[in-house]
């Protein structure tokens, strides 16, 4: 993994999580690492075990320059789609940094410009450059720790285990006690040959 893109720039890291589920928001988080930064445990917060990123969590929200998490609600995915969704959860984030930067690196293939910033693109840039991979396990674990709340108040949905994915589990529970406002309206919360009576 490298440290930096251009290591004569200031660069900020942005990745998000959540993208893919059915309940709670989607979030993003946005690093900017010293040179220092010792990267050799970082990689792509999906290849991580739970314990190894949250191990990492507080190490990168310590040492990191600056750090910030923006957080999209399951509203704002259903009104604006969850792509346009994940570039303003990063824009938030990269919003409240508060550490001059001239460039910003996105995992992914697409992103809408953050004001006037240079940006570049990375396909799996989580598991390339340092500062997306921080970002990638900020959101994760950040958007863990809010599903874990939101599982107590709706225990039947088993949000602390899948994270609002679309897991069976997950699936059945919407089948049987319908949907939460946490849930994304304009996702397919059930499969075509279940009937959901909204």
């Amino acid at each position: 993994m490298d440290r930096f893109l251009d290591p004569n720039r200031t660069e900020v890291g942005c990745d998000e999580a959540g993208r893919g589920c059915l309940a709670g928001p989607v979030v993003a988080a946005a690093v900017i690492l010293p040179p220092d930064f010792d990267i050799i445990e970082l990689n792509d917060s999906k290849k991580l075990t739970a314990s190894k990123r949250e191990s990492l969590r507080p190490r990168i929200e310590e040492q990191a320059i600056a750090w910030a998490v923006g957080v999209c609600s399951p509203s704002e995915i259903d009104e604006i789609n969850i792509l346009k969704a994940s570039f303003l959860a990063m824009h938030k984030a990269l919003d409240q940094i508060d550490h001059p930067f001239d460039h910003i690196l996105v995992d992914g293939n697409r992103f809408t410009a953050f004001r006037n910033f240079d940006h570049t693109c990375v396909i799996k840039g989580d598991g390339k450059y340092a500062s997306i991979a921080a970002a990638s396990i900020l959101a994760k674990t950040h958007r863990d720790e809010i599903m874990k709340k939101l599982a107590r108040e709706h225990p039947q949905f088993g949000w602390e285990r899948n994270m609002g994915y679309p897991t069976r589990d997950h699936r059945s529970a919407i089948a049987n006690h319908g949907p939460t406002p946490h849930h994304r309206m304009s996702f397919t919360l059930l499969p075509p040959q279940l009937k959901l009576d909204l």
